[in-house]
């Protein structure tokens, strides 16, 4: 990648006979906002300490504008670092914790007043210099926390899990202001999360990890759109994904029947998939429809489902159906395009989309 400014090469930590990551490697450009977004335990925190300095790696590099990080101190480092909770000072004001990392680095009485002043207006805190840490709301503390960060210009910033402490409401509001904060400062961000949604939201670029590896890393679009793996797939986004066996293999699609005998085809790029072989095809729920009968296009396919269960989501209705198989399945229609009352509990509809919005990952 050109213009890499952080560099993570072959990175390996074990504890024991645990492998926590395993070769994991990552160029991030300057000024790019990057998001590690997995499940508990799959690696990211741990590459995010390795960075920070907290963690030493079994094996592996990480480059800083070239240069090495792993023989330099944490505290030396320059880096950033917002942890989940608050860590303030709570016997000092606001003022003084955005001042601290700015004392301890010599500067003058002058820079540290104006350099506090400019960060508490950057997250929207001015005039809050004389409270104490007590007397704000835990989105209050953590803007704080974000300011104490960026008061001396760290190059790189790390963020672990900032807002997972925050109600639904206040963590979508802080989201918007983390994106704005990244825009008007430009700093390069590296950022863990396990939301999903957090991650679309705010990143430039996000890498999945799974089991102490990287299985994906490219921008929300690329990972919702072209997932390479199954879990990939599964884990960015809601999917449903249908047992099938391939009776046809052609260049980029596949011929496929289900387990009541119904027959379709995927028009996605496929890989290693053999005839008579078993799969899995993932469809999204928005790419479903329901319709009272089996007629479909030529690039479209239907399977008969029947209605088990219908919630009304305010700017959508969702759908649970059940296969002929037994496996639910669910549907989402938009409410601009949804009629609430055309489908009951118990209705034997069919279930249809677009072959080419459908992909097929080998089983």
């Amino acid at each position: 990648m050109s213009n890499t400014f952080l560099s993570i090469r072959g990175l390996n930590k074990q504890y024991g006979n645990v492998v926590a990551i395993d070769h994991v490697s990552l160029e991030v450009k300057k000024g790019e906002f990057m998001t590690f977004l997995g499940p508990s335990g799959s690696g990211k925190s741990t590459t995010l300490y390795i960075v920070a300095g907290f963690q030493d790696p079994t094996e592996g590099q990480v480059l800083l504008g070239g240069e090495s990080l792993l023989k330099v101190q944490p505290n030396r480092r320059n880096i950033g670092m917002v942890f989940q909770r608050y860590t303030l000072f709570p016997h000092l004001t606001v003022g003084e914790n955005v001042a601290f990392p700015l004392r301890v680095r010599g500067k003058s009485e002058a820079e540290i007043a104006n350099k506090v002043d400019e960060m508490l207006k950057l997250v929207h805190l001015k005039g809050y210099q004389n409270r104490m840490p007590s007397q704000l709301s835990g989105g209050q503390q953590q803007r704080v926390a974000i300011a104490r960060a960026l008061a001396y210009d760290p190059p790189l910033l790390l963020m672990d899990e900032p807002l997972s402490a925050l109600d639904k409401k206040l963590r979508e509001e802080l989201q918007f202001e983390l994106r704005r904060i990244h825009q008007e400062t430009g700093v390069t961000i590296l950022y863990v999360t396990h939301d999903q949604e957090e991650a679309l939201r705010l990143s430039d670029r996000i890498a999945v990890f799974n089991e102490g590896r990287i299985e994906q890393c490219g921008t929300g679009e690329d990972l919702y759109e072209r997932p390479e793996t199954k879990f990939v797939a599964g884990f960015i986004g809601n999917s449903n994904f249908l047992p099938v066996k391939v009776s046809q293999v052609a260049a980029g699609s596949a011929e496929i029947s289900f387990p009541d005998g119904s027959r379709g085809s995927t028009a996605s790029t496929v890989m290693d998939l053999k005839t008579g072989g078993e799969a899995s095809l993932m469809i999204r729920p928005d790419r479903l429809t329901l319709a009272k009968e089996a007629g479909a296009s030529a690039d479209q396919v239907a399977l008969p489902v029947t209605i088990k269960d219908t919630t009304f989501l305010g700017d959508s209705l969702y759908f649970a159906a059940v296969t002929p198989w037994n496996q639910e399945i669910t549907v989402r229609t938009p409410m601009i395009s949804a009629n609430p009352h055309e489908f009951s509990i118990g209705d034997q509809v069919f279930a249809k989309w677009h072959a080419e919005k459908s992909q097929i990952f080998s089983a």
